[in-house]
């Protein structure tokens, strides 16, 4: 498909990448948007937190549900999936926000955590949802991590997707895991390397106490960087030789030629996370059913600021390819 000019443009008194950043992820305020919370078991014995915003109490079959898949070491109140949250329920779609393991804020049950490629609950979730024949109309949109998951999934399921699925648009997604680990360590990058180191370290001192017998704390003092921590922690629990055999299996510029739903990919060419083998425009001009958009700037999971309804432009954007007939 043809590549497609954004017609995003950042606020003039958002200086740069950082700033575009982390000012939605830490002072955005979305209002009016109440979960009910599900609980999923999982065939391995685990569970999904699922946090339901529905229009109406009860659905009626023939209805449109939204399903959002949120970044690493986010959860389902972060505003960005808030913000999606609201708009797509004043445009009378049901939404389901659902947790990765260990972020609904209770410990998963088992040693495993989460991971860029763990399809396996994105699927668990989906078909969850096919099953209950509500739905006429789901639409997947997905952040970061959760937008890699989501462009994996869809590959994997290709030709054979449900009828049901429609439509797809991730943001800011690390297509190529391995160069953007090495973006992540460099020194640019520190504060959000911090934050996120500190946050999976003090999961597995967590989950550790829980199951020793399971998980040791013994690597912490060793991780330095998040290639440590996928080093020591990521890639043995999930089953992988090391980071860079996770990195190489999970990442979903391997799997977006498969795609067969029309698909957006919105990457902002100035996002810090992702480095220069996540544009890879030569590729996404031959696919069929991939749209690649990549404004100048946006940031990572940014796209500031909101209009007068309190929306961003990614909100609008994502609506906007979801209702639109391609």
């Amino acid at each position: 498909m043809p590549l497609l000019h954004s017609t995003y443009q950042k606020p003039f008194y958002y200086p740069n990448e950082h700033i575009e950043t982390l000012v939605p992820a830490l002072f955005r305020k979305v209002k009016g948007v109440k979960y009910d919370r599900q609980r999923l078991d999982i065939v391995d014995g685990d569970f999904l937190d699922l946090d339901w915003s529905r229009i109406k109490a009860d659905s009626a079959y023939g209805r449109r549900l939204v399903i959002l898949s949120h970044g690493l070491e986010g959860d389902t109140y972060r505003p960005y999936i808030k913000g999606m949250v609201k708009y797509f329920n004043q445009k009378n779609w049901d939404a389901l926000a659902w947790n990765h393991r260990g972020c609904s804020g209770e410990m998963n049950r088992l040693a495993r955590f989460y991971h860029s490629g763990a399809t396996e609950d994105l699927r668990a979730v989906v078909n969850y949802v096919l099953q209950s024949q509500v739905y006429e109309s789901i639409a997947l949109i997905g952040f970061s991590l959760g937008g890699n998951m989501t462009l994996k999934y869809l590959g994997e399921e290709g030709a054979n997707i449900h009828h049901t699925l429609k439509k797809a648009v991730v943001y800011s997604v690390p297509l190529h895991l391995s160069s953007c680990s090495a973006s992540l360590r460099q020194k640019r990058n520190w504060i959000y390397a911090q934050k996120f180191r500190s946050e999976l370290k003090s999961k597995i001192r967590q989950k550790s106490r829980l199951m020793p017998e399971r998980l040791s704390a013994e690597h912490l003092p060793k991780i330095i960087t998040l290639k440590d921590f996928d080093d020591y922690y990521t890639a043995p629990l999930h089953g992988f030789k090391d980071a860079e055999d996770y990195y190489a299996q999970a990442s979903s510029v391997h799997f977006v030629d498969k795609i067969a739903i029309p698909t957006l990919v919105v990457n902002a060419q100035n996002d810090p996370f992702l480095a220069p083998e996540c544009f890879p425009y030569e590729k996404f001009a031959q696919l069929e059913n991939v749209y690649f958009e990549t404004p100048a700037t946006g940031g990572h999971c940014g796209f500031a600021p909101s209009d007068k309804g309190g929306f961003y432009w990614s909100e609008h954007r994502a609506w906007e390819f979801v209702s639109e007939k391609l």
